[in-house]
């Protein structure tokens, strides 16, 4: 008997799928800002629907997997716990100094300030100097690093980063620190850079190190109560947290490098739109996850998704690496307003899970995207999460009527579409920024859409995007749930490596071993069986002179003299793969600059046999709604049950248990291998 658990906490609903011996049962729970009780409340429908007797839920779980919003809420908000930096003499400012003020527009006159993660006070410098060769220009004394630590602990640091120039060359300072923090101040959380992100880009290194270190006491705090709480209940297996990179990594080893858990949640669905994708034949897949505080929007060629090498988080460049995503403020959750010129705009603000929208009746005012919705007519007040939620027209249309309608001179009609027709747009051009912006032809991609939301915007995405096809998953409600079910482990060794071809390839196989030899462990440590092991070897390179890299794969075997060669021809074929044919250099030298090995643990995901989630009898009923395409009022076919039917014509609407579908007119939709949604465009 087995039973996995897959949960995706999000910024308004909690997502909960069981899959037992075969049998397939998904839930959903409000969130909390506690995270704990939203996860409880998520896993109590699981119990309930499951029926598993009387040994208990809880202790027969044997894979639990999470992933959650601790780390990307903390950033996005900007509440971080009091953190300290530690950094070498001369360079309190990094931070500040930054790469520069400009935005994405590169309007010079426009500086903005990058946001600031740490307070100035609780920056202290210490006196040491390494060079870039790692050789030790001015040794750490321990007086003067007593004096640094107790500086900035008085300023009211309750956690510590360190950040020193050049440790990643040569780490032996900041681990002195360690050792001391660990010896005159235990249990104070702090994070090395040197052990956290081994690579060169002093201000990229820093943010990273003093992100975690900021985050550390926050999910230490989540993660105890979580675990207690599980554990009281029966919970014996062993918890796995989704990482930014896309794979998982134990709760233990989590708690080691926290800031690794942003974006969890969205790389779930990610990872189960490329599954997904593989098992329907579709090569080339664009994702649009929209839950109730955004949408998240990737994409998948080939089944691969794009990784960064230097991820943002926060508007702040990092040296993660991190799974492509591009994420708005525009959600079922996200509020409308009118600005100061009289223009209505959409997000990024949220209402949340509490108050919520306004027609949730939980005490909020103002108009989000589903009130919008649900003043057109597309929602249905009694069959909300299947009924169990009761949503209340009469709140939303008068939150429309009193923030937007009334000041804008519009009928609520009017303006609840105008509502949905921004929200459409603006989740399209964050389609465009994976697609366009890197070069790809949207109408090349089938659209996956998923989240609670997207079933009533997929369509009308697509549309505007050129895309002919739109699948929404059966599971499109807790769909990132799934994916995490599925996702494998992952660990990555990371370290800067300087290399030319112009070297002996034995330099740069002893750094590889050496990182496979730190994977080996991770291998060990997780338990991971030979069997499910695989090892892979990345290098960033770049043309001499440039400033960033492209990651090229090499051989997973030992690096001699004649692999130059295949590294060489690998490298020119990635470079123009991302910047086009015929823009590599290939006179100019080639500069190796990080090794990196990633070590992966093959998942070993249960086969649904069976959906518990329910199949209803064929209904249909016709509901007078706003036509999200044409803004007029018209009458339009609702099916519930839709799978006894398998397939319709546009306009329609699909009403299943936790989610509604929009096909709009000239577009037909049909159920496919697995209970899919496959809607395509101007379908005869």
């Amino acid at each position: 008997m087995t039973l996995h658990v897959g949960i995706d906490v999000g910024g308004t609903f909690t997502d909960a799928v069981a899959v037992h011996d075969g049998r397939a049962v998904r839930g959903k729970a409000f969130s909390t800002p506690d995270v704990t009780t939203g996860i409880l409340d998520a896993l109590a429908v699981l119990e309930h629907r499951l029926e598993v007797g009387e040994d208990g839920f809880y202790s027969q779980i044997d894979r639990f997997v999470l992933g959650n919003t601790i780390v990307t809420n903390a950033v996005d908000e900007q509440k971080y716990s009091a953190v300290g930096l530690l950094t070498t003499q001369g360079f309190r400012d990094t931070l500040r100094i930054a790469r520069s003020a400009r935005d994405d527009e590169r309007d010079p006159h426009r500086m903005t300030p990058p946001p600031e993660i740490i307070d100035r006070n609780r920056i202290v410098e210490v006196s040491e100097r390494v060079d870039a060769h790692g050789t030790v220009l001015a040794p750490l004394g321990e007086d003067a690093l007593g004096q640094a630590v107790d500086r900035v602990l008085q300023a009211g640091a309750e956690s510590l980063a360190v950040c020193l120039l050049w440790s990643f060359r040569n780490p032996q300072h900041e681990q002195a620190i360690g050792k001391y923090l660990e010896t005159h101040h235990p249990g104070l959380p702090y994070t090395l850079s040197s052990s956290l992100t081994p690579v060169y880009r002093e201000y990229e290194r820093m943010v990273t190190t003093t992100l975690d270190a900021a985050v550390k006491p926050i999910v230490a705090q989540h993660f105890d109560h979580l675990a207690n709480e599980l554990a009281q209940r029966g919970l014996r297996t062993r918890v796995q947290i989704m990482q930014v990179h896309g794979g998982f990594l134990s709760a233990e080893e989590t708690s080691k490098a926290p800031i690794g858990m942003f974006n969890s949640g969205p790389v779930g669905g990610v990872t189960g739109a490329r599954l997904l994708g593989h098992h329907l034949g579709r090569q080339r897949v664009l994702t649009a996850d929209m839950g109730g505080t955004s949408l998240d929007a990737a994409a998948i060629i080939d089944d691969e998704f794009r990784v960064l090498p230097r991820a943002e988080i926060g508007a702040l460049p990092t040296s993660l690496t991190a799974v492509d995503i591009e994420t708005i403020g525009a959600g079922g959750g996200s509020l409308a307003w009118v600005d100061g010129r009289g223009v209505v705009r959409v997000g990024p603000q949220s209402a949340g899970s509490v108050p919520g929208p306004a027609c949730y009746g939980k005490g909020g005012e103002r108009p989000a995207v589903t009130d919008a919705a649900l003043a057109m007519g597309l929602l249905n007040p009694d069959y909300y999460l299947g009924g169990s939620v009761t949503l209340y027209e009469d709140k939303a249309r008068e939150a429309v009527q009193r923030h937007l309608a009334g000041p804008l001179s519009l009928s609520i009609d009017d303006a609840a579409h105008g509502v949905y027709r921004l929200a459409v747009s603006q989740m399209a051009n964050a389609v465009r920024k994976i697609t366009v912006n890197r070069g790809h032809d949207p109408r090349e991609f089938t659209l996956v859409g998923f989240g609670g939301a997207c079933g009533l915007f997929a369509a009308a995405i697509a549309s505007e995007m050129g895309v002919g096809e739109v699948i929404i998953p059966r599971d499109a409600a807790v769909f990132s749930a799934y994916g995490l079910m599925h996702a494998d482990s992952v660990f990555s060794a990371v370290q800067t490596t300087p290399w030319t071809f112009a070297d002996p390839a034995a330099d740069l196989e002893k750094e590889f071993a050496s990182l496979e030899a730190r994977a080996q462990e991770w291998f060990e440590t997780e338990g991971i069986g030979e069997q499910r092991r695989e090892l892979y070897r990345e290098a960033d390179m770049k043309f001499m002179g440039q400033i960033f890299e492209v990651t090229t794969r090499l051989p997973s075997k030992s690096f001699n003299e004649q692999d130059k060669d295949l590294l060489r021809q690998r490298f020119i074929a990635d470079y123009e793969a991302e910047f086009g044919s015929g823009t590599a250099w290939t006179e100019a030298e080639i500069l190796l600059v990080n090794s990196r090995v990633q070590a992966i643990g093959r998942t070993e995901a249960q086969q649904i046999t069976e959906d518990g989630g329910g199949g209803e009898q064929h209904s249909s009923d016709r509901r007078d709604c706003i036509d999200p395409a044409t803004g007029q009022r018209r009458s339009i076919e609702v099916h519930r049950g839709f799978g006894s039917l398998g397939k319709a014509q546009g306009p329609c609407l699909l009403e299943e248990p936790d989610t509604t579908v929009y096909v709009p007119a000239g577009a037909g939709v049909e159920m496919v291998d697995g209970g899919h949604f496959l809607i395509r465009q101007n379908a005869s």
